[in-house]
């Protein structure tokens, strides 16, 4: 973008931003109109379009907001798909396959916190949340609910543009290092086919106690906490006297010790976690 247009937009974008953060006087169905005609208007794949360009979910309650702000990205040759209605924007996140969603903490039915929540249960695609400017219980919260970035309103269209750029960088970089197979010694595990052996023997794990496994022999060598296993593994957070992970982590060393593998590798760091040495 050329300097002046970039000033404008910044300047219009931050206007809008502080604006929606204060009142949001649009009507649910003109809302759901305009949102419709920006979808057909951004959305639909053309022959100067790059074959693979990224596919965004941007849910904002305002829909001059929403309209721009999918333009910027369209220019950018992103596909951009906006909704306010959570029914809709479920249905979306559920059934068409996104590379990031953008999600206001603000939202006409429903909070954006509680709809990250549902999302979470459903896609694994990056969020960037927007919240007001000097909230950080709402960042804070935003992160605790699975977040992958935060965006504080009123917000320039160039740091949008790099976040999202960095976050689908980050996210394809994911994708490209994730392995099938992983093998410490004798011990050999295949993602795809759930499948753990030992010297050629299959041993026998549940779909939670391989999934252990392979976080621990992923980062071989490092401390990983509770927290962090819980995540990762369980997709919660731990409650106050929940041991459900020190409870899979005994059947797994009970079953690798039966296999012949050394189980005392898997290390208790008391008051720090877990770790496979």
């Amino acid at each position: 973008m050329e300097g002046s247009q970039m000033s404008y937009l910044s300047t219009w974008l931050s206007a809008q931003c502080a604006t929606d953060s204060v009142s949001n006087t649009i009507e649910p169905d003109s809302a759901k109109m305009a949102i419709a005609q920006s979808r057909n208007r951004h959305c639909r794949r053309g022959p100067d379009q790059r074959e693979h360009a990224s596919k965004i979910l941007f849910i904002q309650n305002n829909t001059a907001f929403n309209n721009r702000l999918s333009e910027i990205l369209g220019k950018e040759g992103y596909q951009v798909d906006a909704c306010i209605d959570e029914e809709e924007c479920l249905n979306l996140a559920s059934t068409l396959y996104y590379q990031l969603v953008i999600l206001d903490v603000m939202l006409p039915q429903t909070d954006g916190f509680s709809l990250l929540r549902k999302l979470r249960n459903i896609i694994q695609t990056p969020v960037i949340m927007l919240t007001a400017k000097g909230a950080e219980e709402e960042r804070i919260e935003s992160f605790y609910h699975g977040a992958d970035d935060c965006l504080t309103k009123p917000f320039s269209p160039m740091e949008l543009l790099l976040r999202v750029q960095t976050l689908l960088r980050r996210s394809r970089g994911d994708l490209e290092t994730t392995k099938r197979f992983l093998q410490v010694d004798s011990l050999y595990l295949d993602k795809v086919d759930q499948s753990a052996s030992v010297g050629g023997r299959l041993v026998r794990f549940t779909p939670t106690e391989f999934r252990l496994l392979w976080v621990l022999v992923q980062h071989k060598g490092d401390v990983l906490k509770k927290v962090f296993l819980y995540k990762a593994v369980l997709n919660k957070t731990p409650g106050r006297y929940d041991r459900s992970i020190d409870m899979h982590l005994s059947r797994v060393r009970k079953k690798l010790s039966a296999a012949g593998w050394q189980s005392e590798r898997l290390r208790t760091v008391h008051g720090e976690g877990y770790c496979l040495e």
